[in-house]
């Protein structure tokens, strides 16, 4: 009898227990479809930036660097200085070619003017001449000279006028070539001092004090900490509801999951890591394995949550994304 009892006790115990993983697995099937289905997570995340590479625009010798690494600079900051003495040099020899050249248009306009009297004056022989010709009162040999005269004087004010038409001293061809000369050498010596392109902190230093630094080749790099984003790696199975725009909620592994940062769905990779990388899967080969790729998903974090808690480049992040929105 006692037997009895305990085997209808063991079948009673099975089907609660059955009766609760069935519960179980019947509530766990509805979080997921109404709340778990609208999220899509990943830990596969880390803060990027769109860094500035300052690279000098002249050759010279560096006299001054200002700034170290982790420096904290402002956009227009001076970063170092070029010795100028070259740029100097060029910019007086350009001043003086566009002081030159300025007096010399300005002959050109004189010279209008001077060959327009002596047009005037010639032109005005000849017509008299025109009027006696013929009565004896004067050679053909001193009509021919005074009109040879009256022509040369022609010719010369049209030539004048041919420097001088439709300008002024300003925007003469020659004035504004030694102008372009002369900014040119402006530019080149403010060059001589190396600006920070944006706000940010410095990194990747390279240059020293008394270095040749060549024209195209990086001295420093600035991070805009402030611009930063997040590079999020989903697997491609998680992304066929994922868009831009859509809200993302993510933690920081240097703040700990008590620190929440919001952020946005920016866009989508054009293709998977695999894809981009130096050796990509040659998949037609013969020792091919499938494996699951990811997409980056790039997305934009508050200002405000960065500005309380700054990332740094290369942090890792966890991010969910909420694809019901």
């Amino acid at each position: 009898m006692q037997t009895n009892t305990n085997s209808g006790n063991r079948k009673k115990l099975f089907v609660l227990l059955g009766a609760g993983a069935g519960a179980l697995a019947l509530g766990a099937g509805a979080w997921w479809w109404l709340v778990g289905s609208n999220y899509v997570s990943t830990d596969n995340a880390y803060v990027s930036v769109s860094s500035a590479i300052v690279t000098p625009l002249t050759t010279g010798r560096v006299e001054v660097v200002r700034v170290d690494n982790a420096a904290v600079v402002h956009k227009g900051d001076i970063l170092l200085t070029i010795d100028p003495a070259d740029a100097q040099l060029a910019l007086n020899s350009a001043q003086a070619a566009y002081g030159a050249t300025w007096r010399k248009v300005q002959t050109y306009f004189a010279q209008v003017e001077a060959r327009r009297a002596d047009y005037e004056r010639t032109k005005l022989d000849y017509q008299r001449r025109v009027k006696i010709q013929g009565t004896g009162a004067m050679s053909n040999e001193e009509f021919t000279s005074v009109k040879a005269a009256y022509e040369a004087a022609e010719a010369a004010l049209r030539a004048a006028e041919a420097l001088t038409d439709n300008t002024d001293v300003e925007h003469h061809p020659e004035v504004m070539a030694a102008k372009a000369q002369l900014d040119t050498a402006k530019l080149n010596l403010s060059r001589t001092a190396i600006r920070s392109p944006v706000d940010g902190v410095v990194t990747q230093r390279v240059v020293q004090v008394g270095q040749m630094a060549a024209a195209g080749r990086p001295v420093m790099t600035i991070v805009p900490v402030q611009d930063v984003y997040v590079d999020a790696n989903y697997k491609e199975d998680q992304l066929a509801k994922v868009r831009p725009g859509q809200p993302v909620e993510l933690t920081s592994d240097l703040y700990g999951s008590s620190v929440k940062f919001h952020g946005t769905v920016t866009g989508l990779s054009g293709g998977t890591g695999a894809a981009f990388s130096i050796i990509p899967a040659q998949n037609a080969t013969g020792n091919w394995i499938k494996v699951v790729q990811r997409v980056p998903v790039r997305i934009a974090l508050d200002a405000a949550d960065l500005k309380e808690h700054p990332l740094r480049v290369g942090l890792s992040m966890n991010a969910t994304i909420d694809v019901s929105k």
